[in-house]
């Protein structure tokens, strides 16, 4: 059993987190471990069984650059938009954070620091100028030259060379367009070790080798060319006797330097080369791909490993669901598979290939996406949907149907239904009913139909296989999701304004509930205890619940629900909100006039799917508002996994019950009232006190510093100002109980304008 404490909000999903393609470089150290950024840590690989060893924990936000310390490769510096540069001794696996140094980078600019020599952990630096201005926010486009005497940049069409001992500057400038129409436009640079030569990678595909950079009169280059589109990274070997390219091919290319027409190629690396590093002695090369993906790499230019995190496709169109059989967390991955994640050993189960189409790499070319996916309760069928759009009146849709195999221990395709509906796809599910027979799955389009697909049993000549049982309307309108109950019994479907509830065993429609204007965006019956309520949500910003004993509205209240989902594991539901560009976080059940938990700003941008996951152990020892999370996880992801880099899939999990972290859970709740005034419009770093607490617990005794030295910082985070007293008084005036009871879920009160928006604290981990 597990111990719990405060419920904490922590960013998951495989080695990037996806929070961030694998930092900006993976670097290697000895030929035996490889570092790359995830998220707010830095994971250390080893690059013969693939396992991730250590996870460096210190920063506060991205992580955005990993570096070797030239004079000890047992350090390495990581850089993190917290502000800060740490430098790591990563392979003590109880405490690698050696010191951090805080430093202030002008955006965009190149600014050289001096790191000050000192024994204390965090020490400020102030000593630092800027070296070039107006640089690309592309770290591979930025080297150093002949061990440190030069740097070289590349923005636009600019290329700039700054000689340190000279403290001066020379710029290059090419032409947009060359004779041949090509794209002179710099992706990528990288510098020789040892002469003075410079490739940059162009979007036209070219390579160019520049020589007599140092006169700017005289400068020269030689072009290369076997890219056919933009080359993303480039990299010299140690000793510079070859250069290393690659982009959206997917081929690793070696070309010999000064022999640049012998190439060695490594194709069909699954996905586009997004960077490029060789480890400090030239043995073993990596590339990291878009796909969230490391491939280690012989210099004899032989794959030797593999590491593999959550897959980074183009978006999620499905839902994010649960393998009933693996526990699996199943989504979209590469483009037209469906990706089985482990969330307890985080990592990679396997693709499933839906589309069984090769994917062609070409701008403007549609091709077939997976749009909706579905499990029965058992995890023997799996439902697909895919479909393309080559023009606006042509859409093509599929739908398989795939049975487990026990044999293979994956989903074999059973049925292929070509055009299932006249228009696109909206929703999907089966029948959990435990007592039926017969398994029904269940689809609905745009075309205002929704469709009963039924298994046929098994005969002695044929396998199961899958057939329309019911074709379904409702007075010519358009419906947009469907649901069914617990048990099977009863058949959801919104029509706009309308629910018509259906009985499976017949298709009779039973009933139809209606509510005010507004059409239906989610509709979720409730488990287990609380079976007999149906929810849904309009696009009026209305949650509303309905007896189905008797038919008739239980309550509704005013709110502005993107998501709405139930757990399979427990009577809760969650409802993600989301107002002035953050998203809060309700869980209730439907029978009760108060939420269980609250969580403002839970996090930023708008919640699009979410998923409740079973636990492995059951938690034991909750506090009230934790008990929600005893049988099961909460996992969700915002809008920004797809639009911005700041990609994330967040789970809300417990914390281990201590003394020290009781001290340092009430801290947290007092900094986490001053947070929430702000809607958490910027991530902050953590107050030091919590900081030094911290330290103190996860730092071993012979390597922490001196006792006067954390005395100080200890002792500051356990005083709370009067200030702080203050407001937690006025706070306590306005519970989340009060404001969901008077404003939210109480009818008589329903019409009652409510407070979105409860002044509940922000539990920071």
């Amino acid at each position: 059993m597990v111990e719990h404490g405060d419920i904490r909000v922590v960013h998951r999903g495989g080695i990037a987190r996806y929070c961030r393609f694998l930092c900006e470089r993976g670097i290697f150290c000895c030929c035996r471990f490889l570092l790359c950024g995830s998220g707010y840590e830095v994971k250390v690989f080893s690059t013969s069984t693939e396992e991730c060893i250590h996870d460096l924990r210190a920063h506060t936000d991205l992580v955005t650059g990993v570096l070797l310390r030239p004079s000890n490769h047992l350090q390495a510096y990581s850089c993190s938009t917290d502000g800060t540069v740490r430098l790591w001794d990563y392979t003590d696996v109880c405490n690698r954070l050696m010191f951090a140094m805080m430093c202030v980078f002008a955006e965009f600019q190149l600014v050289a620091v001096h790191l000050p020599q000192s024994g204390d952990q965090l020490v400020e630096a102030r000593e630092f100028s800027a070296v070039l201005s107006d640089v690309s926010s592309n770290p591979a486009a930025t080297s150093f030259g002949r061990g440190g005497e030069y740097i070289a940049s590349a923005k636009g069409l600019q290329l700039e060379v700054y000689f340190f001992k000279k403290q001066k500057p020379y710029r290059f400038f090419l032409k947009e367009d060359n004779k041949k129409g090509g794209k002179n436009t710099f992706t990528c640079l990288a510098c020789h070790p040892k002469d003075d030569c410079i490739a940059t990678g162009h979007e036209d595909g070219k390579i160019r080798l520049w020589r007599n950079f140092n006169h700017k009169k005289e400068y020269t280059y030689t072009t290369l060319h076997w890219h056919h589109s933009a080359v993303s990274s480039l990299c010299f070997t140690p000793e510079g006797t070859n250069l290393l390219s690659g982009g959206i091919e997917s081929v690793l290319v070696q070309w010999r330097y000064n022999q640049e027409s012998q190439r060695d190629f490594l194709p069909r690396l699954g996905a586009a080369i997004t960077h490029i590093a060789v480890s400090p002695d030239g043995a073993l090369f990596c590339t990291s791909h878009s796909d969230n993906k490391i491939t280690i790499i012989r210099s004899s230019i032989q794959v030797s490993a593999v590491i593999q995190g959550l897959v980074k496709g183009d978006s999620v169109r499905t839902d994010l669901m649960v393998d009933p059989r693996s526990k699996a967390l199943v989504l979209n991955g590469k483009p037209g598979h469906l990706q089985f994640y482990s969330l307890q050993r985080d990592k990679l189960l396997y693709n499933l290939d839906i589309v069984q189409q090769e994917y062609i790499h070409q701008s403007g070319l549609e091709q077939f996406e997976v749009v909706k996916a579905a499990f029965d309760a058992y995890g023997n069928w799996l439902a697909t949907v895919e479909e393309r759009k080559q023009k606006p009146t042509e859409l093509e849709l599929n739908l398989k149907l795939w049975a487990f195999d026990e044999q293979t221990q994956s989903f074999m395709l059973n049925t292929t239904i070509s055009a299932p509906h006249e228009a696109r796809i909206t929703a999907m599910c089966f029948c959990h009913s435990t007592d039926s027979q017969t398994t029904v799955l269940v689809s609905v389009s745009k075309d205002g139909h929704f469709k009963a697909w039924q298994l046929a049993p098994a005969t002695h000549t044929e396998g199961p296989s899958w057939s329309c049982d019911f074709v379904g309307a409702y007075h010519s309108l358009v419906p947009e999701c469907c649901c069914f109950s617990a048990d099977g019994s009863l058949l959801a479907v919104s029509f706009q304004e309308v629910v018509t509830v259906w009985s499976p065993a017949s298709w009779e429609l039973l009933t139809t509930l209606s509510q005010p204007p507004g059409a239906i965006r989610n509709l979720c019956f409730g488990q287990l205890t609380c079976s007999k309520y149906l929810l849904g949500t309009t696009d009026k910003n209305l949650l509303c619940c309905w007896n189905l004993l008797t038919c008739s509205l239980e309550w509704s209240t005013s709110m502005d629900v993107s998501l709405l989902l139930s757990d399979p594991f427990s009577e809760n539901m969650a409802a993600f909100c989301c107002q002035a560009g953050c998203t809060d976080l309700f869980v209730f059940k439907p029978s009760e006039p108060r939420p269980l938990f609250s969580h403002k700003a839970v996090c930023l941008g708008k919640v699009t799917r979410a998923v409740f996951a079973p636990r492995e152990k059951m938690l034991e020892s909750c506090e009230e508002t934790s008990q929600w999370l005893n049988h099961s996880q909460l996992y969700f992801v915002t809008q920004y996994m797809v639009n911005t880099q700041h990609n994330e899939l967040v789970i809300s999990d417990s914390v281990a019950m201590t003394p020290f972290s009781v001290l340092l859970g009430k801290r947290s709740q007092q900094e986490g009232q001053e947070a929430a005034s702000s809607l958490l419009a910027e991530r902050t770093q953590l107050p030091q006190g919590s900081a030094a607490v911290r330290e103190l617990l996860q730092t071993p005794a012979h390597v922490l510093p001196s006792t006067s030295f954390l005395c100080s910082m200890f002792v500051e985070s356990l005083l709370i100002s009067k200030q702080i007293k203050r407001k937690e008084k006025k706070a306590a005036q306005y519970t989340t109980t009060s404001l969901w009871l008077n404003n939210t879920l109480c009818p008589k009160l329903s019409r009652q304008k409510p407070s979105l928006y409860c002044p509940t604290p922000i539990l920071h981990d």
